[in-house]
């Protein structure tokens, strides 16, 4: 395993209020849906709300060959309301397997495939119906105005198990 930069562990986390922009992509839109990052960031402080922790991609279908319906957002010191394409939501609670990654994003897809290797080898099982996820998250730790050289971004991967 060469992509995963820690040991990965798993952690209960509580339900998180959030905002976000849903889209469906491929592997090579990605980007018309992670652009519009901005937009969120854009609604809270039109409304003067402070971020309650870092960006966040969630990944409810995932078929890399195909169709992917993802969310790019920001969580909320509590609930708020949507406007527009920017919808109020809940990443759910649960007990996750987790990993920090540090590397480029692009590396994500390799520490991504290892972690899902590691569960694998460990008999741990997701919170999953095929390709849809009840919760897949990446969490983008580093802010780019602080550390703009994206190989030494930190990115925690968190997957939601079954219970």
């Amino acid at each position: 395993m060469v992509a995963m930069t820690a040991e990965p562990e798993i952690v209960e986390r509580a339900a998180q209020p959030w905002v976000a922009i849903a889209g469906t992509v491929t592997m090579t839109t990605m980007l018309d849906i992670i652009d519009r990052l901005p937009e969120v960031f854009a609604f809270l402080r039109a409304r003067g709300i402070a971020p309650a922790g870092a960006p966040v991609f969630k990944y409810d279908h995932v078929d890399m060959a195909g169709r992917m319906d993802m969310q790019v957002g920001v969580p909320t010191p509590g609930p708020a309301e949507g406007e527009g394409d920017v919808r109020p939501g809940v990443l759910p609670a649960g007990r996750y397997l987790t990993v920090t990654h540090v590397g480029h994003p692009d590396t994500l897809v390799d520490a991504t495939r290892d972690l899902l290797a590691w569960a694998d080898e460990h008999g741990l099982e997701f919170d999953r119906k095929g390709d849809d996820w009840a919760s897949r998250l990446e969490i983008y730790e580093s802010d780019p105005a602080e550390q703009p050289d994206m190989s030494k971004w930190e990115t925690a991967l968190a997957f939601k198990l079954k219970d």
